[in-house]
């Protein structure tokens, strides 16, 4: 297997692939980015507070899925053309749902079906640029599609505000359709020319057990995120679901992730639920906090825009100093410096709810998380990277996706929950006050999950020879 012939990113061999898989991480970004801008709204005109966490929650659950089910059709098939049109159609047709969706629980199913495309474009946009670029290029691509979130990052939270305020929110949704149909002409075709290996493995056991175990981390997620939302009029039922979502999708996790994760062994293991704890505290975060500028605040859903082009700024700028800084200072202390900006910016950020605090506070605040992400999301990323066993990156690269995509929904679904109870059930009015009280909790758990990940970071050091042969917890897998 040899990469395609050319020097850049531009040249006539790769140009078209380049072009595809730009246009597809960009038309993603701007529409995670449009959709958490616009949701106020959104929820307001289908009277759908209660419901309002399972609009992340159902995307990030539904691409762990289709995360999961790429790899395996990847790896049995080879070629990168099908699950990339799969991921591609799902997204569009999530778009078309949610666009002309009712109700809530109907957004919900195009969010879903979104996040399942999701989930099938970034493995196919990975194994593709490992497979059509040469091992100096790759770095050059990466940095590409890391750049590709910035323009969306400024213009669309604003342009969706703008264009939710002064037409619909449902334009935000179908709008985008039409760019999907551009991605897919232009990166199916120049897949279709990225060379493959020799052949997949029809008969894949491995894939035959991964794919059971995803859905059944995601059908617990499901269930224990269903029981946060059933606390306030149902507690027994709540109880229930909540015991059952453990039961099933516990297990399954700890199939998927490197052994000794639970319990943070170091190093592989604690960095991989480090990644769950970071996403969890900012994804959780992120998702409400358009609420708390439209609803608590009473501002333009283009305020709540500009914090999110503040943190999008601000995670780019992070990962770049990350990248020059980790061969003086180890990934260990960009870490803890990451979650450290965290939770200083979501303290920042959850101040907003504070009746004549600057509008700025929360702006920067949410900023500084950014920031925070940016360091240490990549470190840890390079952490995994380095202690994978040789030969099964693959699998341990898996495991860290799982828990990346998993904290990200598991805390927008927490989130969603301490809003339904504040509300009440129904959740249909947007109350400022009461809005207020689900947001706070919400900050407060995020800050609670950020402490227990820096907490972590000195599970990110090697343990001395001598714990090593004592065989204690602190020894390596």
């Amino acid at each position: 297997m040899t990469a395609i012939a050319g020097t850049g990113l531009w040249a006539p061999g790769r140009r078209s692939l380049s072009v595809g898989l730009l246009l597809t991480v960009t038309f993603m970004a701007a529409e995670a980015l449009a959709i958490g801008t616009v949701m106020p709204l959104v929820a307001r005109d289908l009277a759908g507070l209660d419901l309002y966490g399972w609009v992340f929650s159902a995307f990030l659950l539904a691409q762990l899925v289709g995360t999961v089910s790429a790899g395996i059709l990847i790896d049995r098939r080879g070629d990168l053309a099908p699950p990339m049109a799969i991921g591609l159609a799902c997204f569009g047709a999530g778009l078309l749902v949610g666009g002309l969706a009712p109700a809530m629980p109907v957004l919900i199913v195009g969010r879903a079906l979104q996040g399942l495309g999701a989930g099938f474009g970034a493995p196919v946009a990975y194994v593709a640029i490992g497979r059509g670029f040469s091992v100096p290029v790759q770095p050059r691509m990466f940095a590409a599609l890391s750049a590709a979130w910035v323009l969306p990052g400024i213009l669309g939270p604003a342009v969706a505000g703008l264009v939710a305020t002064a037409t619909t929110w449902r334009l935000v949704f179908l709008g985008l359709v039409p760019l999907i149909a551009v991605a897919m002409a232009v990166t199916i075709p120049a897949l279709r020319g990225v060379p493959a290996p020799g052949g997949g493995d029809a008969d894949d056991p491995d894939g035959r057990r991964r794919l059971p175990f995803a859905l059944a981390v995601a059908a617990g997620a499901g269930l224990a995120m269903a029981g946060l939302g059933s606390a306030a009029g149902q507690p027994l039922v709540a109880a229930v679901l909540l015991v059952a979502g453990v039961a099933v999708g516990l297990p399954a996790f700890a199939r998927l992730v490197p052994p000794g994760t639970l319990r943070a062994r170091p190093v592989l293991p604690a960095a991989v639920l480090q990644r769950g704890m970071l996403t969890f505290a900012f994804a959780g975060a992120e998702a409400y906090v358009p609420l708390a500028f439209v609803v608590v605040r009473g501002t333009s859903a283009a305020a709540a825009g500009a914090a999110f082009a503040a943190a999008t700024i601000a995670w780019a700028s992070g990962a770049w100093i990350q990248a020059r800084l980790i061969g003086r200072v180890g990934a260990a202390r960009l870490v803890r410096a990451g979650f450290g900006l965290l939770i200083v910016g979501l303290a920042a950020t959850g101040s907003l709810l504070v009746p004549g605090v600057p509008l700025g506070a929360g702006i920067a605040g949410l900023g500084a998380a950014g920031l925070g992400m940016g360091l240490a999301y990549a470190s840890l990323t390079l952490t995994v990277l380095r202690e994978a066993p040789v030969g099964g990156e693959g699998a341990v690269t898996a495991g860290l996706q799982l828990s990346d995509i998993l904290g990200s929904a598991l805390g927008a679904g927490t989130g969603g929950a301490m809003i339904a109870l504040s509300t009440g059930v129904g959740g249909v009015a947007l109350d400022p006050g009461r809005t207020a009280v689900g947001l706070g909790a919400t900050f407060a758990v995020e800050i609670i999950v950020g402490f227990a990940g820096l907490a972590l970071c000195t599970r990110l050091r090697r343990p001395s020879p001598a714990g090593l042969a004592a065989g204690g917890v602190g020894a390596l897998p």
